[in-house]
């Protein structure tokens, strides 16, 4: 086949792919409930919270109302529900006023009412809800230190809901003895869905004790109010067992695996063949990093495992044990990492992003990479080891203008990795 003009043009074509089949307009129809006798209540949190309540909100043909919070700038008109905004990925006020309003909405429903919960990825930090004395302070302390540890999204989310009167299915319970449906866009490895936004619809089987074990496996720092209050466990959150739970329901709406499979079918449409290694990536990301250079490198040297020319595609969430101060995220890391095994590789080119359209701190959803990379940073004087070192991954790609922008996405099932050898 003829080589690939344009290989960013080409990735950027993928990742587009990846993002309409998670695309809410498109995958909400398929999950819808049963209408109940008494009233339906919309809640919801997440970054892609708002795109999904407009979809819910054209679809369903009955009355309803409600109230979902997303990060700051995500927001999009609803007609019939409620779009609150708040701060991502460190809680703030405005994120404990959406708790409460959540909290509120769900409150003196009848057996005969529908609560639909939407939830995606990022409600954790969205619904800030200190349990007993803690305050909004320890949660952010928590937050703070889960983001730097390296600690995986699961861990993160087992230790966030002991801490929490929204999370780990608390707010299901108190919609009860309404129905709860829950429709999830899964951005966890695995797709737990208890596990998405710290499952405030939804149960799971970890406990205290699991948490306590989790910080100390990750040499957590936190506030001896927050470790006192786990310690005590006066507020265990609710197992699936709960009767409460009996009638409730949680439906998969799309995933990382979904995705992955419409960006291979785009590349073969293109001619190229694609090869999904996993949507379930988890670990460091300058590790997996150089682990997916290596496929690479190999594909490019000897024609193995895969045969020439070839996308390489991968999801999952990564993480990063925070080490200096730069700015970035996951998947620049990855990328930086990346591009410093492919250096010199004419034939390699990458983007890695999160489908939400925001990794990390910054604008960015992620960024390209190719053997001419570490090359023109040297030549702006910026080294690469060392801005890998300081996890300033977002310098590095913005200095040779190489961050991939998109905006937000209105959907989140975590990380996309591409890496095309021709």
């Amino acid at each position: 086949m003829p080589a690939i003009a344009d290989p960013r043009a080409f990735l950027e074509g993928l990742f587009d792919a990846a993002v309409a089949a998670a695309d809410p307009d498109q995958m909400l129809e398929r999950c819808l409930p049963e209408k109940p006798k008494g009233r339906t209540v919309v809640i919801g949190a997440g970054k892609g919270a708002a795109q999904m309540a407009r979809a819910f909100g054209r679809l369903w043909d009955g009355p309803l109302s409600g109230v979902v919070v997303t990060r700051y700038g995500f927001a999009v008109p609803c007609d019939r529900i409620e779009v609150l905004e708040a701060a991502h990925p460190v809680p703030d006020e405005s994120g404990l006023s959406a708790s409460a309003k959540l909290m509120s909405t769900v409150h003196g429903l009848t057996e005969d009412d529908l609560v639909v919960a939407l939830i995606c990825g990022g409600g954790s930090s969205l619904l800030p809800a200190p349990a007993g004395d803690l305050t909004l302070s320890d949660e952010v302390a928590v937050n703070k230190a889960l983001l730097a540890s390296g600690a995986p999204i699961s861990a993160m989310n087992a230790i966030r809901k002991q801490i929490s009167r929204i999370k780990g299915g608390r707010l299901a319970a108190l919609a009860y003895p309404a129905r709860v449906v829950s429709l999830v866009v899964s951005d966890i490895p695995g797709d737990n869905l208890a596990l998405v936004a710290s499952g405030p619809t939804i149960a799971d089987t970890t406990s205290r004790l699991d948490a306590l074990r989790l910080i100390d496996q990750y040499c957590l720092d936190l506030p001896e109010a927050v470790l006192r209050h786990v310690r005590d466990g006066k507020d265990d959150a609710p197992l699936p067992t709960d009767p409460r739970f009996a009638r409730n329901d949680a439906r998969l709406v799309a995933s990382a695996a979904t995705s992955l499979e419409a960006a291979a079918e785009a590349a073969r449409r293109s001619g190229v063949e694609a090869v999904i290694l996993s949507d379930a990536i988890e670990g460091e990301a300058s590790d997996v990093g150089a682990v997916h250079a290596a496929i690479a490198a190999e594909v490019a040297r000897r024609n193995r495992p895969f045969r020439k020319p070839v996308v390489i595609l991968s999801g999952g969430e990564t993480t990063v044990s925070i080490r200096g101060n730069g700015k970035g995220g996951r998947n620049g890391e990855f990328l930086l990492s990346l591009a410093r095994r492919i250096d010199g590789m004419e034939t390699v080119s990458a983007l890695a992003a999160d489908t939400d359209g925001i990794d990390g701190s910054e604008d960015n959803a992620g960024a390209f990479a190719d053997g001419t990379t570490v090359r023109r940073l040297l030549e702006k004087q910026r080294d690469p080891a060392e801005l890998l070192a300081n996890n300033d991954s977002w310098s590095a790609f913005s200095a040779i203008g190489d961050l991939f922008v998109p905006g937000p996405t209105g959907t989140n099932v975590n990380d996309f990795r591409a890496i095309l050898v021709q």
